[in-house]
């Protein structure tokens, strides 16, 4: 059987650990959101919150952990861009969650159409003007207007149960 648990109170460790579990149960796919940071430098991080909001207009969203050291970057920042990582771009994932200082060393990126950081090899694209911010909980829900987008097929890197799995698309 399986067993349910209470929502988490605020500051009960067992709960959230448990919940977070729970959540682990859906499997995402992964993405690295870039930006510039006020001084002109790429800035990025590894999320696995991102989601289409709306076709007409073009909109999509991702949430940022307040606490993240890429927070000031990205509530300053005008756009953005998410790059949809291939199944064969893990160590790219693991590169940009952890807390390497430079994480574009050494990796093919060019400036996307507003001059945000676009990954070379990613599956694909969007870059995006920022159209809303929202503090809820402990995180900053960033929603974005999609200026422009490529996609250039293949199979997706996917997130389940803590680990990066891969796919593959059906024939």
């Amino acid at each position: 059987m399986t067993s349910i648990a209470q929502a988490p109170m605020p500051g009960d460790a067992q709960a959230r650990t448990s919940l977070r579990h729970t959540l682990s149960s859906y499997a995402t796919g992964v993405a690295v959101v870039t930006t510039v940071d006020t001084g002109g430098e790429p800035v990025g991080l590894t999320v696995n919150s991102f989601t289409s909001v709306s076709l007409d207009p073009p909109l999509v969203l991702w949430c940022l952990n307040r606490d993240s050291a890429s927070y000031p970057a990205f509530l300053a920042a005008g756009g953005y861009a998410v790059n949809v990582l291939r199944s064969s771009q893990e160590g790219v994932a693991r590169r940009f969650a952890g807390s390497r200082p430079d994480r574009f060393a050494g990796l093919a990126w060019r400036l996307g159409h507003a001059g945000q950081p676009v990954l070379g090899g990613a599956l694909a694209h969007l870059v995006c003007r920022t159209h809303r911010r929202l503090t809820l909980g402990d995180h900053l829900v960033l929603v974005g207007e999609v200026i422009a987008h490529g996609a250039a097929g293949g199979s997706p890197l996917v997130f389940h149960d803590h680990r990066y799995l891969t796919s593959t698309p059906p024939a």
